[in-house]
């Protein structure tokens, strides 16, 4: 999978990041939630962003 970066927090690899992937879906990048709700299937995970990171995208047409 290739991933291109659309608009993240920082420029380091470390920070909440929103990215498009080849396969035309998005992907996220963003803290695991430890104390995940009990209804999340196992093979899924949680990962927590910034609000803004998604009105950033919104604002520069990304998404």
């Amino acid at each position: 999978m290739q991933l291109t970066r659309l608009v993240g927090e920082c420029e380091d690899g470390e920070c909440p990041t929103l990215y498009a992937s080849d396969r035309g879906s998005l992907v996220v990048q963003g803290g695991l939630l430890m104390d995940r709700p009990s209804n999340v299937p196992a093979h899924e995970g949680l990962v927590e962003i910034p609000v803004d990171l998604i009105r950033k995208a919104v604002r520069g047409n990304f998404i």
